[in-house]
């Protein structure tokens, strides 16, 4: 079964990234941020967590460090639009907390479905 969890704190961006999922085939669960996204990982595990990295409540560095401790298998992608710096320093220090793949939004759909078929 290909099930992932989506956090992202723009209700906008992550119906439409659930939505593009399951029109692909995948079970989606959601969270409107990581602290959310942690209670529903740890009630129900996926294999695959795509986190934004700035977000109210737990924001994306600490989620990814904290789902890793949960389970350090778990794969992540890493997706911003920035911040008080530029996204790619923020996909950078992800990947090096242990997302696996970073996106800066917005991103290529297509790009972004290949790479998670890849990971499930």
């Amino acid at each position: 079964m290909k099930k992932v969890l989506v956090i992202d704190d723009d209700d906008d961006f992550r119906n439409m990234l659930s939505a593009r999922l399951m029109k692909a085939g995948y079970t989606v669960l959601d969270a409107e941020n990581g602290f959310r996204g942690l209670q529903v990982y740890r009630k129900e595990p996926v294999g695959v967590v795509i986190t934004d990295i700035i977000m109210p409540e737990k924001e994306g560095m600490e989620t990814i460090l904290e789902l890793k401790r949960v389970n350090p298998e778990v794969r992540i992608i890493a997706i911003s639009g920035g911040g008080r710096s530029t996204p790619e320093d923020y996909l950078n220090i992800a990947e090096y907390f242990g997302a696996v793949k970073s996106f800066m939004k917005p991103f290529d759909m297509n790009e972004f479905i290949e790479t998670l078929d890849h990971l499930v």
